[in-house]
């Protein structure tokens, strides 16, 4: 479709869209090619003009789908890598100038891009953007990796800071009719995960993850787990993208 779904549509958790209400820092989309990524990034963008008036900037490669401020007093300008701004930093430096409340960024694909993208969320910017890795702890280990060495530890400071959570996810089939259901862990950021992230205890976030839920954290294991025990998946499908196989086991049998 042209038009970016609701979160609703997509059968995302409802919590998921507070995420596009925070008044700034930064939110990742992290998994591999096909899981998803775009839509839950434009369905997240849409939500946060159906809600609030917002100046909105995206930078896309391509514009995959028109989001819409449908008369809420918002305003979007979606542009285009190679049609409207030469690269993302090109694009995103020219951004900043215009002091958008949210900034969609299509991919953090480089080292500038990360450290504007940071440099955004740390000045009171909402940014919204995706990665590919295979988590939520492995998507702050990637930005960390792709800079410098010398630049490392500023950059752990800074998502310390302005990182607000990380979703990662996966499109399964239904185990019951025709179609797909998404699978995702969310990764929110509480005192102990910054805390985490500064020190470069990155290995410990998963453990963090599975104390969190009243924080709204959510692991891959307990998601699968809930599908399968609904009937949407099959134990099969929830085993072979299980990062855990004795946690999903322990969470299955409950």
């Amino acid at each position: 479709p042209e038009a970016a779904a609701s979160l609703k549509k997509l059968g995302l958790p409802a919590d998921i869209g507070e995420l596009a209400l925070l008044p700034g820092g930064l939110v990742i989309m992290a998994g591999p090619t096909g899981s998803g990524k775009s839509t839950t990034l434009a369905a997240l963008a849409q939500h946060a003009l159906e809600h609030r008036p917002v100046m909105m900037v995206t930078l896309e490669d391509p514009i995959e789908y028109e989001i819409n401020a449908k008369g809420k007093g918002g305003l979007v300008r979606q542009r285009e890598i190679g049609r409207h701004a030469r690269d993302y930093t090109t694009g995103l430096r020219d951004a900043l100038r215009e002091d958008p409340d949210i900034i969609v960024i299509g991919e953090m694909r480089d080292t500038e891009t990360i450290e504007l993208a940071l440099t955004a969320a740390e000045t009171g910017h909402l940014v919204l953007t995706h990665l590919h890795a295979r988590s939520a702890s492995s998507a702050i280990e990637r930005i960390i990796d792709a800079c410098p060495h010398e630049r490392q530890s500023q950059i752990r400071l800074q998502l310390a800071d302005s990182l607000q959570a990380v979703i990662s996810q996966r499109l399964l089939p239904r185990s019951v009719g025709r179609g797909r259901l998404v699978a995702m862990e969310v990764l929110r950021v509480n005192r102990a995960v910054s805390s985490m992230i500064r020190e470069g205890r990155t290995a410990q976030i998963p453990s963090a993850m599975q104390s969190g839920a009243s924080d709204g954290m959510l692991t891959m294991e307990r998601c699968l787990a809930t599908l399968v025990q609904t009937g949407q998946l099959d134990a099969a499908s929830a085993r072979a993208i299980a990062y855990d196989q004795k946690v999903l086991a322990e969470y299955m049998g409950r």
